[in-house]
């Protein structure tokens, strides 16, 4: 399987970096051709299923992701959010964790995935897109609001 790990550190208290990394609809906002939303439940809750649809038209895929664990942080505890990807065409899993730091907070994202039909000898190369793709989607949750 495809691995990668990303952390960010933010100036966000724990439960507003929470609130961003689980506002589903806006990780498609720099994924190219996505658009991703609950479908199952709010998205909120252990057993919520978020889609992501990635495609032009009738052209594209689905990745359905199972919420499996789901604690948010508070009072100092950090926060965990596990996604099963049940699609055909992606599988594996994704994390997502909050801790607090000194002035902030710490937002991991870890994913290990495997693309079907694609031989394991492309591992690095979908963990090094993953990394890029998804480190834009993380930089984007936790930038400063500009209004």
């Amino acid at each position: 399987m495809a691995r990668f790990v990303l952390t960010r550190r933010c100036p966000l208290p724990p439960q507003e970096c929470w609130a961003r990394l689980t506002d589903w609809p806006r990780h498609g906002d720099r994924v190219p051709l996505t658009r991703v939303r609950a479908v199952r439940g709010g998205g909120r809750e252990t057993g919520d299923v978020v889609l992501a649809r990635t495609g032009l038209g009738p052209l594209g895929f689905d990745d359905p992701m199972e919420i499996v664990a789901l604690d948010a942080p508070g009072d100092g505890l950090p926060g965990l959010c596990r996604l099963e990807k049940r699609g055909r065409v992606v599988r594996g899993h994704a994390e997502l964790r909050v801790r607090v730091t000194g002035a902030g907070s710490e937002a991991v994202w870890e994913e290990e995935l495997r693309i079907a039909g694609l031989p394991r000898l492309f591992d690095p190369l979908v963990a090094a897109a993953g990394r890029a793709v998804f480190g834009r989607v993380l930089d984007h949750l936790l930038a400063p609001a500009t209004g």
